[in-house]
């Protein structure tokens, strides 16, 4: 999608000027309040009894439209699109920040028999959790990580709330979307994947597409990938190069240097039209490293950690949570973009099985698996609420001070929504956890410390972390190739690969059937355009059917 600042002068005269809402108003924060409380109900319910934590920003969007049209002067406010967009901010960080940044990093020592250590594992997780959303807030719209990306799940949040403004031929294509997507999901089907095909980089999405499809069927002929830990050796190497890419980002301005063509052939005028420079990438991405390595010593004197280890091995670990947390933020939040996925547990056990090879004791590698998994999903949640508020707040006019404020009050309701997820954790774990409601991930980190590595697992995590650096190499950081192929593999969801690959194969003949007949290369790429606007509204529609389904999934659990 094109920058709002390319649009034309009479376009940006005909929009109106206007200040953009307020978290803190006194309506907005009671409905916020009361929402975040809902997601993270949802969220820990969800992650302990199904482990999956489902994105409830659209059920935030449509009860914020609902309320808005109760024939109440002072709920007539929720009509606005941008209150809206808070509310829908708050609700789905309140659920990512409950589900797999607070209850699964303190279910690790729990699992482990370490109740004494839940408290301790829980501050550690509040910080992580808060630096998460820090990070995010100061380089969302960077090089690194651009409004014009993906971010599938803002793009379906955007959309529904739009379609509930104007109606229309967009909201019948949202809605019939929407349809598909829930029919689908209750046939088991993961339509949400078909949605992302639609939406995204399609070099990207490709690898990812193969990825999904190589993970499902390599069983079939004895191969079972995971247990090999092949795709961890990809995602190892295509981590690599993605962390130097992002170094090099930060180094050179708009990333031109990186040896690639597609990103040296950015222009100084794309680059200032993005809200945050290279300069300020950098300052964001180390202010969040110096600020997880203080996390790590914090858990470190809270834990236990600092008394149990000598001096240099007490260095050692709190740089390598650090490094981790940063590390697994960022592979986390680049996957979200390009994908709508994110492998959160698969990165965490990489650095969990560094750390078994690093012979690091168990209870202080139960911490520090805890403190990085408490990264990377509030990362990604923010960026796809961030990408929703881009999407409305386009028309407004002088664009980038409302663009900036409005970003600004997103992070404040996330910040609402993670406070009450926070309260709503703490009551509740000790009741989830008795009744032997544990995330399913946190037993698997704690079996995989207890039971260590099998001979030779780190040798074969390197030797296929070659084809993954080449891989990402190759595609370069706009498209992060390697890092997709390997989240693929990694997730591997029954038929998820055939959905995308599909859904790629239906994109791009809608668009050479759209193109026939034309010769101009203007009217091309008029029709492209349109092929896009049309395509990403069935995506949209089809992401946000599969989500109002993973919400359903609550009378189930309970």
């Amino acid at each position: 999608m094109n920058n709002p600042n390319t649009r034309t002068a009479a376009e940006a005269t005909s929009a109106q000027v206007e200040a953009h809402p307020r978290a803190f108003e006194p309506v907005t924060l009671v409905i916020t309040v009361l929402m975040s409380v809902l997601g993270a109900l949802i969220g820990i319910v969800l992650i302990t009894s199904l482990g999956v934590s489902p994105n409830t920003a659209v059920i935030g969007a449509l009860v914020a439209m609902l309320i808005g049209r109760i024939p109440v002067g002072v709920l007539a406010r929720m009509r606005s699109q941008h209150r809206q967009n808070l509310v829908q901010s708050a609700i789905s960080g309140s659920t990512f920040a409950a589900a797999n940044s607070l209850l699964t990093p303190i279910a690790v020592p729990f699992a482990l028999g370490r109740t004494d250590l839940v408290w301790p594992m829980l501050g550690g997780a509040v910080i992580g959790l808060a630096v998460d959303s820090w990070v995010l807030y100061r380089v969302f719209d960077s090089k690194l990580l651009p409004a014009t990306g993906s971010w599938p799940a803002g793009i379906a949040a955007a959309e529904t709330i739009k379609a509930g403004d104007t109606g229309g031929r967009k909201a019948a294509i949202l809605g019939v979307g929407a349809v598909i997507g829930v029919v689908g999901a209750l046939f088991k089907l993961p339509t949400s994947a078909a949605g992302v095909g639609f939406l995204g980089n399609i070099w990207a999405l490709a690898m990812f597409g193969i990825g999904l499809a190589v993970g499902q069927y390599a069983p079939d002929f004895g191969f079972d990938l995971g247990a090999e830990r092949v795709p961890h050796g990809l995602m190892i190497g295509a981590g690599l190069v993605a962390l130097v890419q992002a170094l090099l980002l930060m180094r050179n301005r708009g990333g031109r240097g990186t040896g690639k063509a597609a990103d040296a052939a950015a222009t100084a005028s794309d680059d200032d039209e993005r809200t945050v420079q290279a300069p300020q990438l950098r300052r964001g991405l180390l202010e969040g490293m110096v600020l997880f390595l203080c996390g790590a010593v914090v858990v470190a004197i809270a834990g236990g950690v600092a008394g149990g280890l000598s001096l240099p091995a007490l260095i050692g670990w709190v740089a390598l949570a650090g490094v981790a947390a940063i590390v697994h933020q960022l592979i986390v939040g680049l996957a979200a973009m390009h994908s709508g996925w994110f492998p959160a547990f698969a990165v965490t056990l990489i650095f969990l099985i560094i750390g078994l090879v690093l012979h690091i004791p168990t209870v202080p590698l139960a911490l520090m698996v805890g403190y990085t998994a408490s990264t990377g999903p509030a990362f990604a949640d923010l960026g796809y609420d961030f990408k929703a508020g881009w999407l409305l707040r386009r028309n407004a006019v002088p664009w980038q001070p409302f663009e900036i404020e409005g970003r600004r009050q997103q992070y404040l309701a996330q910040l609402v929504g993670f406070g009450v997820a926070l309260v709503v954790v703490a009551i509740a774990w000790k009741s989830f956890f008795a009744d032997g409601r544990v995330p399913p991930v946190s037993e698997v980190y704690v079996t995989t410390i207890k039971g260590g590595l099998e001979p030779g697992t780190m040798t074969t995590m390197l030797l296929w972390a070659i084809p993954g650096a080449l891989v990402q190499f190759l595609g370069g950081p706009s498209r992060q190739m390697g890092v997709l192929l390997a989240t693929g593999l990694l997730v591997a969801t029954p038929d998820a690969g055939w959905m995308v690959l599909g859904a790629l194969a239906v994109r791009q003949a809608y668009t050479m059937w759209r193109r026939r007949g034309l010769t101009d290369p203007e009217a091309r790429k008029d029709s492209d355009e349109q092929s896009e606007n049309d395509l990403s509204l069935v995506g949209a529609g089809l992401v946000a059917g599969s989500s109002l389904n993973d919400v359903g999934q609550l009378t189930k659990a309970l």
